[in-house]
């Protein structure tokens, strides 16, 4: 009889250890726009799933669309701390629909590496970074007082979804198209792809390149690295600013966050410019509700490149300026501004035309407005 009782006992136990290894999460993403999201990155704070399921082992989850049976990409992303701070996972909701995953033990299958960001010391201090569409670069201490000394954002052309910043510094051969892009975009002494700075006295105050990076976050589906610029006099006021950039898998454009602070009181008038070339009919759109972008003229063979700026809030005024167009804003002291800025390339194939890149800023926007909802159960 005894034996029996603890056999019971036993069974017992191991159900229950079982049942509790194996509890599951169900995630609901609700999209409530007229907006198909296609391979979209949310993000889910670290708490909510724990309060599901206080026991999850973070080296042994996988994510199951419930409908298809098929896993979904993810990331624990840190934000350069010790813990995690978000699940990050990718996603596509049709409009007006919504799409259930279940969070589940079980060794998930390896994600593709789609976004990247590094230090380049061995060119003068670049800090470049991409994801599946795109690459950009910030210019360093190093490049300072030379011939290609620059201020903005630069954009690198990509054709294929494959990370390509390595690859070609090892080349040093980046400014012609071996088969999956190229950098032939100019920024100068100008803002470049979405790049802010002061604007006082209707001029831009440039700071100088940037001194200090740390990454905080590198993929497989979003890169976050943060920048740090010595102070300068912007028109006599002392400025300082440190600029956290992200990127998604899948987006066209980075997430910036700029933290200013400065000398003077109120507001800080500022500018983010998209650099423009020298032409006669320009194809601009400068909507002051917060939606900027550029159809640069074909440049030979290279092809055509876009540039865009979108914010939340609207701009000021939104102007066609010497050089670059400008959008407007102010800022707050020690209080982060966000904002989202990038490029396409026609021969990429994917955003061949004027009005489809301008599209593409418009619906950006009205997707940061009708952010999909996510509840965890």
């Amino acid at each position: 009889m005894k034996k029996s009782i603890k056999f019971i006992f036993s069974i017992l136990f191991l159900y229950s250890a079982v049942s509790a290894q194996q509890k599951s999460t169900l995630v609901v993403v609700n999209n409530s726009s007229n907006l198909d999201r296609k391979e979209a990155i949310i993000s889910i704070g670290w708490p909510a799933i724990l309060k599901s399921d206080p026991k999850i082992d973070t080296a042994n989850f996988k994510v199951i669309n419930s409908a298809t049976k098929e896993e979904v990409p993810f990331q624990l992303e840190h934000k350069g701390l010790l813990a995690i701070q978000n699940l990050l996972l990718q996603v596509s909701v049709k409009a007006k629909s919504k799409v259930e995953l279940t969070i589940l033990a079980g060794k998930a299958s390896p994600v593709k590496a789609k976004t990247y960001a590094r230090y380049v010391p061995e060119r003068k201090d670049d800090f470049a970074w991409e994801n599946d569409k795109v690459a950009f670069r910030m210019y360093g201490k190093a490049l300072e007082k030379t011939s290609e000394d620059a201020y903005g954002i630069d954009f690198w052309t990509k054709s294929t979804s494959n990370l390509i910043i390595n690859d070609r510094y090892k080349k040093n051969d980046y400014h012609k198209d071996h088969g999956d892009g190229l950098d032939y975009y100019t920024v100068g002494f100008t803002l470049g792809a979405g790049g802010m700075a002061p604007y006082i006295k209707d001029t831009v105050r440039y700071s100088g390149n940037y001194r200090s990076s740390k990454v905080l976050d590198n993929g497989p589906l979003r890169s976050t690295f943060q920048l740090t610029y010595d102070e300068w006099n912007a028109a006599g006021i002392k400025v300082n600013v440190t600029k956290t950039i992200s990127i998604d898998a899948g987006s066209q454009l980075n997430k910036i966050e700029n933290l200013y602070t400065y000398s003077s009181s109120g507001k800080l008038p500022v500018a983010i410019g998209l650099s423009t070339r020298n032409e006669t009919a320009k194809k601009l759109l400068l909507d002051k509700t917060g939606v900027l972008g550029y159809w640069e003229p074909v440049h030979g063979n290279d092809g055509i490149t876009g540039v865009g700026a979108v914010t939340l809030d609207p701009l000021q005024n939104a102007i066609d300026a010497p050089k670059q167009a400008l959008g407007i804003t102010a800022v707050k002291n020690n209080v982060p501004y966000v904002y989202y800025a990038g490029a396409a390339w026609n021969k990429a194939d994917e955003i061949t035309t004027e009005t489809a890149w301008f599209n593409y800023l418009k619906n950006f926007q009205q997707e940061l407005k009708s952010p999909l909802k996510v509840v965890v159960k």
